[in-house]
C-alpha cells in the first residue's frame, strides 16, 4: 500500500483574511472618499445653523417669515440667501460659519400689536455686523432700521 504523504505547508489562512487582503485598497479608497467629500457636506455649517433653537412658536414664525422673504413679488433671492451672500462678501474664501469665534445673536421683540423688531448680530473675529428689521406680523412688510439692513432688503426686493 502506498502511503499518503501529509502536506504541512504551515497554518492555513482563512478565506476571510484572503478576501480582505485582496480588497483592502478598495475599501480604504471608499472610506477616504466618504471622509473627504461626504462628511464635510453633512457637517457643513451655515447661517441658519447658528440661530437659537429655543424660540417660541411665534418667534419661529416671524424668523421663518423674515428669512423666507423673497421681495414684494415673492420671487428671486430670499433674505437668508442675501444675508449669506453679504457675509461671504465680508469674509471671502473663509469658512466663517465654522470659525470658533463666530456667533449669531438673534432677538425678536414685539414692538407693536402687529409689528416685530428683529435684531441679528453677526459677530466674528473681524468684528460685528448688526442687522435690524421691523416686520409685520403677516411677514409681508419688512423694513430695515439701519443702512446695512436696508441694503439687504433692497437687494431682495430688486433681485429677479
Amino acid at each position: 500500500m502506498a502511503r499518503k504523504s501529509k502536506k504541512n505547508d504551515g497554518p492555513k489562512e482563512s478565506e476571510f483574511k484572503k478576501f480582505i487582503k485582496k480588497r483592502a485598497p478598495i475599501y480604504l479608497a471608499v472610506a477616504a472618499i466618504v471622509v473627504i467629500f461626504i462628511v464635510p457636506e453633512i457637517t457643513k455649517s451655515n447661517l441658519q445653523s447658528h440661530f437659537p433653537e429655543d424660540l417660541t412658536a411665534e418667534e419661529s414664525r416671524i424668523l421663518d417669515a423674515l428669512m423666507g422673504y423673497s421681495g414684494s413679488d415673492g420671487e428671486g433671492l430670499s433674505m437668508v440667501e442675501a444675508l449669506t451672500d453679504r457675509i461671504n462678501e465680508e469674509y471671502p474664501g473663509e469658512k466663517i460659519y465654522d470659525h470658533r469665534r463666530t456667533t449669531v445673536n438673534l432677538s425678536i421683540q414685539d414692538k407693536e400689536s402687529d409689528t416685530y423688531l428683529v435684531l441679528l448680530d453677526f459677530e466674528s473675529h473681524k468684528g460685528v455686523m448688526n442687522y435690524s428689521w421691523d416686520i409685520s406680523s403677516d411677514g409681508k412688510n419688512i423694513r430695515g432700521n439701519n443702512s446695512i439692513s436696508e441694503y439687504v432688503v433692497g437687494v431682495v426686493d430688486f433681485y429677479d
